[in-house]
């Protein structure tokens, strides 16, 4: 089971692999199973309660079990996740690869842990996969950790400082998932600006043109960015790269320089507005998405304006908006709260709105337009697929085009996605 990032959905697959190649058969998390992995998250209060349900769960379906907790939640607080009754094991955010092994050690009826000072892990924890639960998109882990320490946010606590993976190793999985079939990666980590800082060799950049070059990966796509990476260089060299897709989810989280600088996010305001409009001025179409916190302590009526004011004039396509939630152990969390629930929904539903009328506006600029489309999915005769600036599109069409690019004229703009017809 897992639960939280993209970056976890990959750590789950790689340890999925792991069992299969030790002759364990995987089943659905609500089957009798004699081993149940649940991978967790810590990014918010209500992460760790569904946490704990996930785990409580599992000896309800079989008593005899052992249950492995592993993830963000058991890295920050591993006692308390071994008090929980039905937990055998607690492992970290490290040493998954050994999970195996722990295992084998592990009865039903013990309480261990196995969780390391992740502080001091200057490593690249190697995990492959060579398939993924998506049969066209595989998401590709190139680094793990954090070193930016935003003040509301735990995770370079049980995450790490930066490291990133290899790009030999990088380009070796990508090839293994090519080969059974994968047209599209995504690249993610916990902070994927920060690739090759540890090593003062490669960058991002440098791992997109490499992976350019791998006959039969025809889509390339990158995890949540901060406008730091919005260089001049970065965008001439990845607008050369063919199969990069020009979506950019580009974390903003305030509008409000004063807000920015109280969360330690290390840009302003005008610095994210450059970077948009550089990302506009090298691609047409680009879809520009983002992150943004409403009711952080301190935040005044004025300062929210501030943010609905500039969210309406760039007009980004899409918007995830969550209001803010105190984690115990940040900076944030010792200032108290001084927005009220209430106010952060009336906030919340302010911006939700703006980013629906935006993606409705983007869309619908879009209708008229032939562009590649990805298939991914099929129920009876409709097709769900993306375009390379991930709008979701459908088709109805008798032909098998499961992990097919087609050509798609584009018809009509519906609430979040788009109605095609094939024309190639």
């Amino acid at each position: 089971m897992t639960l939280g990032c993209k970056v976890n959905q990959y750590e789950t697959e790689a340890m999925e692999e792991l069992f299969l190649q030790n002759q364990y058969d995987l089943v659905n998390f609500d089957e009798i199973a004699d081993v149940y992995v649940v991978n967790t998250c810590t990014v918010t209060a209500m992460s760790d309660k569904k946490s704990r349900q996930m785990i409580r769960r599992t000896k309800k379906i079989n008593p005899n079990a052992i249950v492995v907790v592993t993830g963000c939640y058991s890295q920050k607080a591993p006692e308390e996740v071994l008090r929980i009754s039905e937990v055998n094991l607690v492992m970290g955010t490290s040493n998954r690869n050994m999970i195996i092994r722990e295992v084998l050690r592990t009865s039903p009826e013990d309480k261990r842990i196995v969780v390391d000072d992740i502080m001091k892990r200057k490593d690249f924890e190697e995990m492959n996969i060579t398939t993924a639960g998506d049969h066209t998109r595989a998401f590709v882990k190139i680094q793990d950790g954090c070193d930016r320490f935003c003040t509301y946010c735990i995770i370079p606590f049980t995450r790490g400082p930066v490291r990133s993976r290899s790009l030999e190793n990088i380009v070796y999985e990508v090839k293994k998932l090519v080969n059974n079939g994968y047209k599209e990666v995504v690249l993610t980590g916990i902070h994927v600006a920060s690739y090759g800082k540890d090593t003062k060799k490669e960058t991002l950049i440098d791992v997109i043109e490499r992976l350019s070059t791998i006959d039969g990966l025809e889509r390339i796509r990158t995890s949540s960015v901060e406008p730091i990476i919005i260089t001049e260089d970065f965008l001439k060299r990845v607008s050369q790269v063919e199969q990069f897709c020009p979506h950019f989810h580009l974390s903003l989280q305030s509008g409000c320089n004063k807000i920015l600088k109280k969360m330690n996010r290390r840009y302003t305001a005008e610095e994210y507005r450059n970077a948009v409009e550089q990302i506009r001025k090298t691609y047409t179409y680009p879809a520009i998405t983002t992150d943004v916190i409403v009711g952080f302590p301190e935040e005044e009526e004025s300062d929210f304006e501030e943010t609905k004011k500039f969210l309406e004039e760039i007009k980004l396509y899409e918007m995830h908006v969550f209001p803010y939630s105190p984690r115990e152990g940040t900076v944030a969390y010792e200032r108290g709260e001084t927005v009220t629930k209430e106010e952060k929904h009336v906030r919340s539903n302010t911006l939700i709105s703006i980013s629906n009328q935006n993606k409705k506006e983007f869309m619908e600029s879009q209708i008229g337009q032939v562009l590649p489309v990805l298939f991914e999915t099929r129920e009876d005769d409709i097709y769900t697929g993306h375009t390379m600036n991930y709008m979701k599109v459908k088709v109805v069409t008798k032909e098998s085009v499961e992990n097919m690019v087609c050509d798609v004229l584009l018809k009509e703009a519906k609430e979040d996605y788009i109605d095609g017809v094939i024309v190639s």
